[in-house]
Parts: C-alpha cells; structure tokens; sequence
C-alpha cells in the first residue's frame, strides 16, 4: 500500500498562507484490491485522526482518496499478487 501526501495549491494559496487557510490535506492510498468497506473506512478514519492530532488541521479539511488496483494489476518482485495467492 502506497500513501502520498499532497496539499492542494490553488489560484490566490499565498494570500490564504498568510491567512492560514492553507491546511487542506489530500491523501491518495494506492492499494490492491479486497479489503472490506469497513476496513477502508476504518483506514481512513485513523488517518484523519492521526492528521488533526500530528499538523493540527480540522477533520473537516481531510481528503482522503483509495485507489484500488485489481490483483492481476499489481505487481511485486516480478509477480502478480494473483500469482503471490497462488504460492501460499
């Protein structure tokens, strides 16, 4: 599972700097497939606490996007994670 962290800039972002508006987190999650709602929306939760408790942000200024690739699309040490299943 990848995670990048991005804050949006935007047309007029050093006049909001100065005003302190600029606190408006995106994180994107890459990750293979098959997790439940739950566990994502459960992901997701913690990581928005653990962004309002570490950089002080609103909750409300949090987003958070999955990115899901499907098995057969995710690679690692030159297999498939169908492939990595299969092994086990």
């Amino acid at each position: 599972m990848a995670v990048k962290t991005r804050f949006a800039l935007w047309p007029g972002h050093d006049v909001a700097r100065a005003k302190g508006e600029d606190q408006m987190p995106e994180i994107t999650v890459n990750m293979a497939a098959g997790r439940t709602e739950e566990q994502k929306a459960g992901m997701m939760r913690d990581i928005t606490k653990a962004l309002v408790t570490n950089l002080g942000v609103d909750a409300e200024a949090v987003v958070i996007q999955i990115n899901e690739a499907p098995l057969a699309h995710k690679m690692k040490g030159g297999k498939t994670f169908v492939e990595r299943a299969a092994k086990k």
